[in-house]
């Protein structure tokens, strides 16, 4: 395994530790942890970010460059996991299931479109 590789994973398995912790003391009540949980989950988040920008600069990579195609990409993946995520709320959390299922349908419809825009069709 490649030292890059090695950093990735990681910095990768931290990053996502602290986003998915905060995220869950931001949104389970009875931890009564909502601000500390917005805090681990933004630190998370930046513990990502370095984690790209640092296996990005030891593969010998040119950074990305935000062009529109790279900015719409990077939306309909956000839409996609959100609304994926409010169909699981909905169907687990507030017994809302057939809502639930529907705009879960969406969201991955939303992510499987991202397939065909990024890559094209041929």
């Amino acid at each position: 395994m490649k030292k890059s590789t090695f950093v990735a994973m990681i910095l990768g398995t931290v990053g996502g530790i602290l986003f998915a912790l905060g995220m869950c003391m931001a949104l389970i009540p009875e931890w009564n942890a909502f601000q500390p949980g917005v805090i681990m989950g933004v630190i998370g988040i930046a513990v990502l970010l370095i984690m790209v920008l640092v296996w990005r600069k030891t593969e010998n990579k040119e950074p990305v460059k935000l062009a529109g195609k790279t900015i719409g990409a990077m939306l309909i993946g956000i839409v996609g996991f959100l609304l994926f995520g409010v169909g699981m709320c909905l169907t687990m959390v507030w017994n809302n299931m057939v809502v639930g299922i529907i705009i879960g349908i969406i969201g991955i419809v939303a992510l499987l479109c991202l397939i065909p825009f990024i890559k094209g069709l041929k």
